[in-house]
């Protein structure tokens, strides 16, 4: 496997206003690296640890995954044993908010002579760190070309932006969110990515992903996903 170079993500990770008077935290910003780091840590996981293992670890509580239809990740993998052998993967795409709290992932993945994409996606929280909100992945007839280095994609920032903040911390027993099946949707704080999916009753499904480009959210990832063959 070629190894990935990581150094043109390094170098542009960062986001900072051209009126910043002082070198601002570089957390409270675009970081492109951090994102593929969660997605390589991940990765790493899995192979150490067991495949649902390292899913179940880096998923948010209410993170979403398809089989093919749409189901809440840590309820349908709460007791799924660890595979034999985990599935392998590598990122060579990342699309991140301006702000840095949403980031999407595209690469390929690997399982004995079987082979795809995935698309994740990525939600900063309170500490930094990144969970998965959304994971995605599909077979391909032909395996993905490695690139030489991961392209990165950062958000314009909206005027004035002087950095991202942490939520602060919800008061009282969080309210889940009402889970249907058939739609979910999410945006950045910044309002500079976001990402939609819509499922139909067979599994198919589209998954989009918009990202602020020259003042308007611009598509970067549009992925329409067949219903599975009928066995």
């Amino acid at each position: 496997m070629k190894r990935l170079v990581l150094t043109a993500v390094l170098a542009a990770a960062l986001v900072v206003p051209a009126s910043a008077q002082k070198r601002p935290d570089p957390r409270r910003f675009a970081d492109p690296s951090a994102v593929i780091a969660a997605e390589i840590a991940f990765a790493k996981l899995a192979q150490e640890k067991g495949q649902w293992t390292a899913f179940r670890a880096a998923a948010l509580p209410d993170a979403v995954m398809f089989v093919p239809q749409m189901v809440l990740a840590q309820q349908h993998l709460k007791d799924k044993a660890d595979p034999a052998k985990a599935v392998t993967w590598q990122p060579h795409q990342v699309w991140s908010s301006c702000d840095g709290s949403l980031a999407v992932t595209r690469g390929a993945w690997q399982n004995g002579a079987a082979s795809g994409y995935f698309t994740t996606v990525w939600a900063r929280q309170r500490d930094g760190k990144y969970k998965w909100a959304v994971d995605m992945g599909e077979a391909l007839p032909m395996p993905l070309d490695a690139p030489d280095m991961i392209v990165a994609k950062v958000g314009d920032c909206p005027p004035g932006f002087k950095g991202w903040r942490a939520p602060p911390k919800p008061k009282g027993k969080p309210v889940a969110p009402v889970f249907d099946p058939a739609q979910r949707s999410g945006k950045s704080d910044d309002g500079t990515l976001t990402w939609n999916v819509a499922v139909e009753p067979s599994g198919a499904r589209r998954f989009a992903v918009e990202l602020m480009q020259d003042g308007k959210l611009t598509p970067v990832q549009v992925l329409d996903v067949p219903a599975p063959e009928a066995k």
